[in-house]
């Protein structure tokens, strides 16, 4: 059975064979300004007088494509950003819609994906973990035993690398957290509020494969040991809004079969299991707090 990060390089393998249009991938993504474009070799950039015209042009698309990506205020009407005459156009950001028709909120709409501190760490060699090469399933090896490892310095830096959608990055981190949240257990408690900002940075790029890949660790972290459960609700303002965006997004199949559900990438049942573990490990506040986040939540707890 392969494992979490192993899974993810399958899943992309196999949507880089279905999908035939090529709008998948990484390649696709850093065109399109959604994922950072990473350095131009192992020693770095090169500069730019010596990079050839094609590379030139692919750096200057995406990076019109990530300024796309930015709101915008526009002062004239026949700019397609957002206007401040409300009179004549109104708050319209396409110039084909209707005079007073109001814009797409965007609230599901996929944004910029940071980089990461662990895309820096690793390239400066600075983490004790390699791949280990030969390995079926994926496997990485640790320079230093984990028992000795400092929690409180590596273990917000692999949570940061989750968001990573880039090899070998995604899935040095991915692995690197299961490893250190299987053995970590009384370690991993007070290191617990540093982990909240790389999980809210990694829900906030509103991409469903890294929320579904956070959701998983997330579920792994309540249960590897005791009271983290109760040391997470006062954050759930942190990290519960992006679950209420997206608790409702399910695959109404029917009576047919979802035979993908072994890789658990359907993104409304995640969330609920994810509520329910949080709801069971959080103590008594722990309902109270969710559904003051997420009112169509209701307790898995019998009455």
């Amino acid at each position: 059975m392969p494992g979490p990060a192993a899974t993810l390089m399958i899943e992309d393998a196999l949507q880089a064979m279905v999908r035939k249009d090529g709008m998948v991938g990484c390649k696709y993504e850093k065109s399109k300004g959604l994922i950072p474009m990473g350095t131009h070799s192992c020693f770095g950039d090169f500069p730019s007088d010596y990079l050839p015209e094609g590379v030139k042009s692919k750096l200057k698309a995406a990076q019109r494509a990530r300024t796309a990506l930015l709101p915008r205020i526009s002062k004239s009407n026949s700019d397609p950003g957002l206007t401040l005459n409300s009179k004549i156009q109104g708050f319209s950001w396409n110039p084909h819609l209707p005079p007073d028709s109001p814009p797409h909120a965007g609230a599901r709409k996929r944004q910029m994906v940071p980089s990461s501190p662990f895309r820096d760490f690793y390239d400066r060699r600075d983490l004790p973990i390699s791949i280990l090469h030969g390995s079926v399933a994926g496997k990485i090896t640790w320079k230093v035993d984990l028992e000795r490892l400092d929690y409180h310095h590596f273990l917000p830096i692999f949570f940061e690398g989750l968001r990573e959608k880039e090899d070998p990055y995604r899935f040095l981190a991915v692995t690197g957290t299961y490893d250190m949240l299987a053995r970590g257990g009384p370690k991993i408690l007070p290191v617990v509020p540093q982990l909240i900002i790389p999980m809210k940075t990694a829900f906030n790029t509103k991409d469903p494969t890294i929320i579904c890949t956070v959701l998983k660790v997330l579920q792994t972290l309540v249960l590897s040991g005791d009271m983290i459960g109760e040391a997470l609700v006062p954050y759930y303002r942190q990290i519960l809004p992006t679950f209420a965006l997206y608790i409702g997004k399910n695959k109404n199949l029917g009576h047919l079969m979802d035979y993908a559900q072994r890789k658990r990438l359907n993104l409304g049942e995640l969330i609920h299991e994810t509520l329910e573990i949080l709801e069971a490990h959080g103590g008594e506040d722990a309902f109270i707090n969710i559904k003051y986040m997420i009112p169509t939540y209701e307790s898995c707890a019998k009455a």
